[in-house]
């Protein structure tokens, strides 16, 4: 199965480049999407039932390989679980991107202050590269190699850059070309700390094949160990958006069309999350818990703190969801740190950021089209313009702020618990209260956006809200609920065998 899930999208990439009619080249990104999401449920379920537990597990060797075997792709329950979320996510994209793509194409023109084009760039390019960007992720979730990881998370910057460029405007070429820039830096690190990772292992025969480093983690060198997870940690934390590596990410986030910010938010930084995960589980199975569970801590609360200050001060409301990704891949990073059910808490927090993030993001885009700015000063009254669409938008801020019922809510609770439990009173409080800090200042901004007073505006009409572009993130908000009341058995055990239980 691992092969089709690789070269499904491989190939359609390379195909939507050929094809010359936007409407198949828009039903092709549709298809490939369903049939990636159907491979990767398959795959899931037949993780979870063992080998032998579903008629096809003959197809499935790659789950299960060998002790002794090394291999270069296979899953184990991290790698599915980061795949479910990018299939899952980039189903959702491609149905918003086929309405997305059509409206682009008949509505050409440009906002009052000239500072959106709608335009007619190269739809094959953008779709190529997306198709060509699921494969690339989908390869970073099953390598079981840190440099073919390494390599694969490189391939995702290369990829993902056109797509934010789709505009052509001078601030999308600023935004790509800081991307590039500072994303290659930390790739760059992060390939000196594969060198350290491969020099800790000589003596003991580790390698960099997963398995093997984990299997031999007691014997590696524990200061060239320390070393290569500082540069592994930095070169993927940059990727992440960990602050203070995270000059990238509002830039990139606020200029690329809204499908593109869903993807990158909810499923290229968890990409670079999984990197961080694969070296930190070395570590501690070497016995450095402390000292990574220590940095993880502190970039993830500063992460929090840089987030609570810079949210405060936005002008454009898609910076603003940007800052709150740093936030959240912060917690994320708190949660890792502090181990046991942070872990557990962790992940159940990137499937839930995933999911709204991607709905919000989907959302700013039905904004963006009804009001044609990115301001906040300037979008009031939105439940007037475009009722279902202000709906979402009030629905995606209560969920990505942690109120209960959500799986935000249950994820930020169970890491609070953690640190409490763990006798860490200060990082809770800390936790807490920048917290609160981000919930207020997103509060004022989405209140005003939603019921402000908009004024009589001439001639304006209600906006026709295409029911395609706002189901993706209706089904996705839905989702995050659920997981709010009830976590399902299959996810449970998928979670808990993720976080090494």
């Amino acid at each position: 199965m691992i092969r089709p899930l690789l070269l499904l999208p491989l190939a359609a990439g390379f195909l939507a480049f050929i094809v010359r009619s936007d409407r198949a080249r828009r039903l092709l990104l549709v298809w490939t999407a369903r049939v990636h999401f159907l491979l990767t449920a398959l795959t899931v379920l037949s993780y979870l039932k063992g080998p032998g537990g579903v008629p096809f597990a003959a197809w499935l060797t790659p789950l299960y390989p060998r002790p002794s075997e090394a291999v270069w792709f296979s899953f184990d329950a991290l790698g599915l679980f980061f795949l479910g979320i990018t299939s899952l996510l980039f189903l959702g994209a491609s149905h918003y991107a086929a309405y997305y793509l059509a409206a682009e194409k008949s509505d050409p023109g440009e906002d009052a202050d000239g500072l959106f084009v709608f335009n007619n760039a190269p739809e094959a390019v953008f779709t190529g590269c997306l198709l060509l960007f699921l494969a690339a992720m989908t390869a970073v979730t099953s390598s079981r190699h840190m440099g073919l990881l390494w390599a694969a998370v490189e391939a995702t910057t290369l990829l993902s850059a056109p797509l934010i460029y789709f505009h052509r405007h001078k601030r999308s070429l600023e935004a790509t070309w800081k991307y590039l820039l500072i994303c290659s830096v930390g790739i760059a690190l992060a390939l000196m700390g594969n060198l350290f990772l491969g020099a800790a292992g000589l003596k003991a025969g580790g390698g960099l094949d997963f398995a093997a480093m984990l299997a031999a983690a007691p014997g590696l060198d524990k200061p060239l160990l320390k070393a290569a997870f500082l540069f592994l940690f930095v070169g993927y934390g940059t990727k992440m958006g960990l602050s203070p590596f995270h000059t990238w990410l509002p830039d990139a986030h606020s200029e690329a069309p809204a499908l593109v910010s869903a993807l990158l938010s909810g499923a290229l930084l968890n990409c670079a999350f999984l990197g961080v995960l694969r070296v930190n589980a070395v570590c501690v199975s070497a016995g450095l818990a402390d000292f990574t569970g220590g940095v993880l801590v502190l970039f993830g609360l500063f992460s929090v703190v840089t987030a609570a200050m810079f949210m405060l001060g936005q002008r454009d409301y898609k910076r603003m969801l940007a800052y709150s990704s740093i936030e959240h891949m912060g917690i994320l990073a708190l949660g890792t740190g502090l181990g046991g059910t942070g872990l557990f808490a962790a992940l159940l927090g990137a499937l839930s950021h995933s999911l709204t993030k991607a709905g919000l993001f989907f959302t700013s885009g039905n904004v963006l089209a009804a009001e044609r700015t990115k301001r906040i000063s300037e979008v009031r009254g939105l439940w007037r313009r475009a009722p279902r669409t202000a709906v979402l938008w009030l629905g995606g801020f209560f969920l990505i702020t942690g109120l209960p019922p959500s799986g935000v809510f249950l994820s930020k609770f169970l890491i609070l618990r953690e640190a409490v439990a763990g006798g860490h009173y200060w990082l809770a409080a800390g936790f807490l209260f920048f917290l609160a800090v981000l919930f207020t200042g997103m509060a004022r901004v989405f209140i005003a956006m939603t019921f402000g007073d908009r004024g009589q505006k001439e001639g304006e009409k209600p906006y026709a809200e295409p029911a395609g572009m706002l189901l993706p993130a209706a089904l996705f908000f839905a989702l995050v609920l659920g997981l709010g009341l009830y976590v399902p058995a299959w996810l449970d055990s998928l979670l808990w065998a993720a976080a090494g239980r």
